[in-house]
């Protein structure tokens, strides 16, 4: 059993308005990367949401798909990582960790599911011209040590770290896997390499 963990707990504050909300194709971002991740094989998402949450949950909806908020979301980085973990089972065999702002399609993340099934690490993760890219994967083992992630300690990096000699790191010829929307500039480039196509103006 699969589960991931999509992070959109942040207050947007380069890009200027919510970016779970932002257009994204013929739909919002956060209803796209919910629907590839669920494509991709996963059994069910679990969204963890803090700014502007009453907005965002109305497009959250389905028995595989979870909502977690994360009500102190300012405070700490962290804390979205160790709410969401919470909900996670012990008998999760493995969870893929990616932010509202790292769109992804379903081929990627079945490619890299798929490598992390067929290998012994704890970790993996995509690469592109050999810089680590996301989703994070990490083995159900992993979990108890996320549910106590700290900011002091660097959170979800830190895990990486003190793992390291367990981390597979998975080539990819697509830089879709080190996208990471900030900024209106950023989002615009995204969202022409996925569809071609400009979006509308923020």
């Amino acid at each position: 059993m699969a589960a991931g963990v999509l992070l959109a707990a942040g207050e947007s504050a380069r890009m200027g308005r919510p970016k779970p909300l932002l257009p994204w194709g013929d739909t919002t971002l956060v209803e796209y990367q919910v629907g590839e991740m669920l494509g991709a094989g996963l059994e069910r998402v679990i969204v963890v949401l803090g700014h502007a949450w009453q907005d965002v949950k109305p497009y959250l909806a389905g028995p595989a798909v979870e909502v977690v908020v994360n009500e102190a979301y300012r405070e700490s980085k962290a804390g979205s990582l160790r709410a969401v973990a919470a909900s996670l089972l012990d008998e999760d065999e493995a969870v893929v960790i990616l932010s509202v702002d790292q769109p992804r399609p379903r081929d990627v993340l079945s490619r890299l599911l798929a490598a992390h099934d067929t290998g012994a690490a704890l970790i993996t993760v995509p690469t592109h011209r050999g810089r680590r890219g996301h989703p994070t994967i990490l083995a159900g083992a992993l979990i108890p040590e996320l549910r106590n992630v700290l900011d002091e300690t660097l959170g979800l990096r830190g895990l990486i770290e003190r793992h390291r000699a367990s981390l597979r790191e998975v080539p990819f010829e697509t830089p879709i896997v080190l996208l990471d929307l900030n900024t209106p500039s950023e989002y615009r480039q995204a969202h022409e390499l996925f569809f071609g196509w400009s979006p509308p103006a923020l």
